[in-house]
């Protein structure tokens, strides 16, 4: 993307005119969320001033509207993610809620004692957390792919993992903390050859990379929209119609069903099984909007510009003396951590806040893989289009100044 449209694109973020100390800002931290282009927050707006109804339930013409905006929004996931059915994208508060919905809904209805889940060394906690939860629930062990030094996985451990009591594999696209683009088609078709199914946490894919779940041949896939320009709490899961026919619902109350009785209750079709109580169905059309800004500027361009800065603040980091890129898989996302000899990432990200640069420091909710490279955490800098040289320039200068102020 040449610079006139970067600039334009940047001129649609209102947030990025903020200061920050009297500093202009620079937010390298969309790993963590993304900023808001004008037409989510105003699709936000449109939504509570023209189209603010309880959806699915009235008969009345602003609920028939909100529910037709509500569906199509969830056709436009559906086209997004290149799913076959629309009825097999469900909506959720995020990547966390999808994947414990699975591994509650799944780990009721096909895991027993002594079954074994597969997961990997680099997942984020909301990949770990609710499969540890499913283990003691159901006295079941958690098995981990192990990687290498650069960062990526050991498929041939992997391979060794999977037996007669592997129930379900779980893992990331793309870590959140190496950047590393996992190979997760090859990851599905291992172990779909042993006719397991593949949860993939997408949260840190989709912003940046085409996603196809019927190419991947995904059982299921979750992603948030917070980190693709859409609102905080709202999600999806897209599962495979046969696995979400053959599990039970997560929640249970309005929405969710077909027939109450104080007897017996009978569930609702797909998706709306999964989808108890009142839906964010302003989220929703904000997610469609959003979905549809990046699809407008191009999700290939967008993973080509995000290339280029990931290049190129990699190579102006390694100018600096003690540095350490943590994550050096050929692979990788729009993702950089590091760490400066022996200063804590801690006061790193401290110092350049004041600096106007906001940047995340810590184990990123992924402390098992710090613990495995015996690091404190690291610092992250995680980029969007809307980022820039120059902005990686001013960080790179700042960074400098903060290493001699700590060393």
């Amino acid at each position: 993307m040449d610079k006139s449209t970067i600039e334009k694109i940047r001129s649609e973020f209102p947030i990025l005119n903020e200061k920050i100390y009297n500093k202009s800002l620079i937010y390298f931290d969309n790993g963590a969320t993304t900023q808001k282009p004008q037409c989510v927050l105003d699709r936000i707006n449109y939504g509570y001033e023209h189209l603010n109804a309880n959806i699915h339930r009235g008969v009345h013409f602003l609920s028939q509207l909100a529910t037709e905006a509500h569906e199509n929004a969830r056709k436009a996931v559906c086209d997004f993610l290149g799913a076959t059915k629309r009825e097999e994208i469900v909506f959720t508060r995020g990547t966390t809620e999808a994947i414990n919905l699975v591994a509650f809904s799944f780990g009721e209805a096909f895991c027993n004692e002594g079954d074994e889940v597969v997961i990997s060394v680099m997942e984020h906690h909301s990949n770990i957390v609710p499969w540890q939860m499913l283990c003691e629930r159901k006295k079941m062990k958690l098995r981990v792919i192990p990687m290498n030094e650069k960062g990526v996985l050991d498929l041939d451990a992997y391979k060794k993992l999977l037996n007669e009591r592997t129930r379900i594999v779980s893992v990331t696209h793309v870590s959140n903390v190496l950047g590393t683009v996992n190979p997760v088609k090859e990851i599905i078709e291992i172990a779909h050859a042993q006719n397991i199914p593949v949860l993939i946490d997408g949260a840190q894919a989709v912003p940046h990379i085409q996603v196809n779940v019927k190419e991947l041949d995904a059982d299921f896939y979750a992603f948030s929209g917070h980190k693709i320009y859409a609102p905080t709490g709202i999600g999806v899961l897209y599962g495979k119609e046969k696995w979400l026919n053959a599990i039970p619902p997560y929640q249970g109350g309005g929405e969710m069903i077909a027939t109450v009785t104080f007897e017996k209750t009978t569930y609702n079709e797909l998706p709306f099984k999964f989808e108890a109580g009142t839906p964010d169905y302003i989220g929703s059309t904000a997610l469609a909007e959003a979905l549809r800004y990046v699809q407008e500027i191009g999700i290939e361009n967008i993973a080509a510009y995000e290339h280029e800065l990931t290049e190129y603040v990699t190579k102006r980091l390694l100018e600096i003396e003690n540095m350490r890129i943590i994550g050096q898989a050929e692979d990788k996302s729009a993702v950089v951590s590091f760490l400066v000899g022996n200063i804590h990432p801690y006061d790193v990200g401290m110092l350049l806040d004041r600096l106007g640069i906001a940047v995340r420091t810590g184990h990123h909710c992924a402390q098992p893989l710090s613990d495995s490279l015996e690091i404190p955490g690291t610092v992250r800098t995680s980029f969007s289009f809307y980022n820039t040289k120059d902005e990686i320039d001013v960080f790179i200068e700042a960074l400098k100044r903060v290493i001699g102020m700590l060393s």
